[in-house]
Order: structure tokens, then sequence, then C-alpha cells
């Protein structure tokens, strides 16, 4: 009796037909069918209801989102992002250290006051004299051997003047320029390099709200499919295999689609950090993603733009330049150097200027006759380096040509991508209304239409995808010729 029950009301689930086998296995099969069907309900049912939560959160979140163009993004990113600001503090470091090779050639002037006071028979003999107290008594040689106790303030204005040096401290300053250029084209390029993010970044927002889009338009073409199948397995068209695909396939979607607007999330977060704004800050670009207009490209013209261009091997020349001054300066250090020096002081027994006073001034010549073999070490050091840095701007030159053609060929391959792309989504809408027509006529299967149906939701995917690095690249382009600012055709086109 039981067994009988438990058939009949397997079978009285919609859909299901009585099945010709008859006990307990009949019985047990059906109730895995429906047990199945059950499962499947109901995750259909739980991931929807993710996604209405998730889509209204993403709602909200698009409503407080502060719209803005990616010309605005970049100008933003160029005044708030903490590597500009670092690379800004370099050029200002490298500023003051032009100042301050700049300082050995004048003058030093330092002013002293200090008080000294004590019985050596020098220092009172000396400090009489300077005050100009001295007496005859005072020649007497029981006051020489063991003078009292004697005080002396001493107010003293000194310099001290490197007259010539062989040219060391000027070819230190022309060292101290040239790291000052490395440091502004450094700053240059990090600027790019900056831009160059926030592009990507931009874009990458507005791909992913066309991911979510398609992920949207999927889900609701296989939820269509699912009807059509549920429709088909109630009249007994079809099976109910058929509809349990339709539903994973639409569960599939579903969970697609969650992740979509994840990715949309963090891609909001990831332009607003590249931007100097905080994590929580949301912004929406105006602009859509779209096939753009760019400038025709010729690769040799680009590698040609980029060694005349290129912040960064600017920036390699100017160290090299800076590296040459290092050898001058070392060969410097083997001539003589004069150098100027004087003071003047007063001197009294209580505080104040109410002693007597003093100058002297004078010259001296300094020639280095044996070093140990420093100096020697020190110019084979600085011509080693300079070879290195000869090497290593050579090859930075070669790094650059690659980097251009490189970046020349991945925007040549987007191009023809995206012409390939939207063709293959009309073929594949068409195919899709095809065998759309043929399913309602019961000559394909729900397995074709899922296939169709999969085939025409990858080629809208790659198409946006293929127009994001269209776009990209090209940015990608201006990066590797040194031409990417806020006012370049990637940026403002």
């Amino acid at each position: 009796m039981s067994e009988t029950v438990l058939s009949k009301s397997c079978r009285s689930e919609p859909g299901l037909k009585p099945h010709p086998w008859p006990g307990r296995f009949a019985g047990l099969k059906a109730c895995a069918s429906t047990a199945r069907k059950t499962n499947v309900k109901a995750a259909v049912v739980v991931a929807t209801m993710v996604v209405l939560m998730i889509s209204l959160a993403v709602g909200a979140a698009a409503q407080d989102a502060t719209p803005l163009t990616l010309a605005d993004a970049a100008k933003m990113t160029l005044a708030n992002n903490p590597m500009h600001k670092a690379a800004l503090a370099d050029t200002k470091a490298t500023s003051a250290g032009v100042r301050e090779a700049r300082a050995p050639m004048l003058p030093r002037i330092m002013f002293a006051e200090n008080y000294t006071r004590g019985n050596d028979p020098v220092f009172v003999f000396g400090a009489k004299l300077r005050q100009q107290v001295f007496s005859a008594q005072d020649l007497e040689l029981n006051s020489l051997n063991r003078p009292t106790p004697f005080g002396n303030y001493a107010s003293r204005f000194s310099g001290q003047w490197n007259l010539f040096d062989s040219t060391q401290s000027w070819k230190a300053l022309d060292r101290a320029k040239f790291m000052n250029v490395a440091a502004e084209q450094q700053l240059n390029r990090t600027d790019q390099e900056l831009v160059f993010q926030t592009v990507q970044a931009f874009y990458g927002v507005l791909l992913a709200q066309k991911q979510v889009q398609v992920a949207e338009d999927a889900v609701k073409t296989v939820e269509a499919i699912a009807q059509q199948s549920r429709a088909r397995v109630e009249s007994g068209m079809a099976v109910d295999s058929d509809l349990l695909s339709a539903q994973v396939q639409y569960s599939a979607r579903q969970q697609e689609l969650i992740d979509r607007r994840n990715q949309l999330a963090l891609a909001q977060t990831r332009l607003a950090l590249a931007m100097g704004a905080g994590s929580d800050a949301a912004y929406q670009p105006k602009e859509a993603l779209e096939e753009r207009p760019f400038p025709t490209v010729d690769v040799n013209q680009l590698e040609k733009m980029a060694l005349e261009k290129r912040p960064d091997l600017k920036r390699s020349e100017a160290e090299r330049s800076a590296q040459a001054k290092s050898v001058s300066m070392a060969k410097a250090a083997f001539g003589p150097r004069l150098n100027g020096f004087g003071s003047w002081e007063e001197d009294s027994h209580s505080v104040g200027w109410t002693g007597a006073n003093n100058w002297v001034a004078g010259a001296e010549l300094q020639f280095d006759l044996f070093s140990g073999g420093a100096k020697r070490a020190q110019l084979a050091r600085e011509k080693a380096l300079q070879e290195r840095a000869a090497a290593g701007h050579a090859g930075f030159q070669d790094a650059v040509r690659l980097e251009v053609r490189q970046a020349y060929y991945q925007f040549d391959a987007a191009q023809q991508q995206v012409k390939v792309a939207r063709s293959a989504i009309a073929q594949a809408d068409e195919s899709l209304r095809i065998n759309q027509n043929r399913y309602e006529s019961g000559l394909s299967t729900v397995t074709d239409m899922l296939r169709v149906e999969e085939a025409a939701h990858r080629a809208k995917a790659d198409y946006w995808q293929a127009v994001y690095r269209m776009n990209a690249s090209y940015a990608g382009v201006e990066l590797a010729t040194g031409t990417l600012t806020t006012d370049s055709p990637a940026v403002t086109q």
C-alpha cells in the first residue's frame, strides 16, 4: 500500500509521466527525479534572490556615484595619486641638491662667542696681549711661570673661501644639475604611467558594465528557453531532462551575473584608488565603451618618436651625463687647491665688546703628494660606473624599441579582433534566432539551443573585451612612445 501511495504521489508532480515499471523501483526512480527537480528549483530560487539583492545594492551604489570623464579622471590622478607626490618629492630633493652643490663656491662666514679662564702661562700671556692689558709686571719670572687665573671673553667673525679646487666644485654643480634633470624626467614618466593606469581602470569600469549587461541579457535569454522547455514538457513534447538542463543553465547564468556585478564593484574601487581617492569613493564614467577612431600609426615612426621623447630614456641619458661629470671630478681631485681665510676678533675681560680687537687673513695652497692610491682607485671606480651607465643606456634603447613594437602589435591585433568579433555577434544572433524557431517547431533539442546561446553569449563578451583592449592598447602605444598625457588622443578622443 505504501509503495502504491509513494508511486502515486511522485506521479502527481506536473509534467511527470507514469512510469511503466511497477512496484518499488518505479516509485523510487520517480521520487529521485522529483527530488532532483525540487533541488534545482530551490537552487534557482536562491540564486534569483541573491541576484536581486546584489542588483539593489549595485543600483544604490550607482546612484551615489560621481560622474566624470576620462580626462577628469586623469587630471585627478596627477593631483592626488601618492606615486605622483613621491616622484615630485624626488625632484624637490634633487633641486635642493643643486643648491647644495653651489654652496662650496661661495665664502663661508661664521661667528663664535666663547669664554675661557685658567692659569696656563701661555694662555694668560696671550689673553692679556689680545686684550691689550699686558704690563711690565707681567714680565716678571714669577708672574710668567705662575700667573694668577685669568678670564677672556672672545667674539670672533671668521671666514673661509675655496678660491680654486681644480674645477671640482663646478663639475659637482653640473652633476647635480643632471641629476635634477633625471628626477624631472622620472616625474614625467611616473605621470605617464599613472595616466595609463587610470585609462586602464576607467575602461575597466566600462568593460565591467558591459559584462554585467551581457550577463543580464544572457539570464533573460536562458530564462525564456527554460520557459519554453517547461511549456513543451507540460504539453508532452519534451522530457524532463530538457527542463532540467535549461534550469541548470539558468542557474549558471545567474551565478555569472553575480560574479560580473562584483567585478564591476572591484573595477570602480580600482579606478578610485588609481585617482588617489579612497576605496569607498564611487565614480561613474560619463562615456560608454565603444569603438573609437584613433590616428593611424606606423611602427617605424613610433620607434623614432619613442627614442626622442621617452622621459625615462632622457632620464637615463641625464644619469649617464652625471656619471661623466663624476669621472671629471675624480680627475680634478689630482689638482691643487687654493683656499683663503680670515678672522676678526674682540677680546675683553668682561662681557661686552669693551676690550681690544685684532684680525688675521691669509691663503693656503694645498697639493696632495701621496694619498695611498685612493684617488686613482676612485677614478677607476668612476670610469667603471661610466661604462656601466653607457651600456645600460644602450640596452635601455633596445628595450624601448621592443616595448614600442609590442604595444603596436597589441593595438593592431585588437583592431582586427574588434572587426572579427563584430561579425561574430551578428552571426551568433542569427544562429540563435534560427535555432529558436527550429526548437519551437520541434526540429532541434534544448541542448542545441543552449549550445547556440552559449556561442552568442561568448561572442558578445569577446566583442566588448576586444573593444576594451583596443582602447587601452592605444594608450599603451602612447605610453611606449612617451607621448601619453592628460591631453593626448588616448584620453580626450
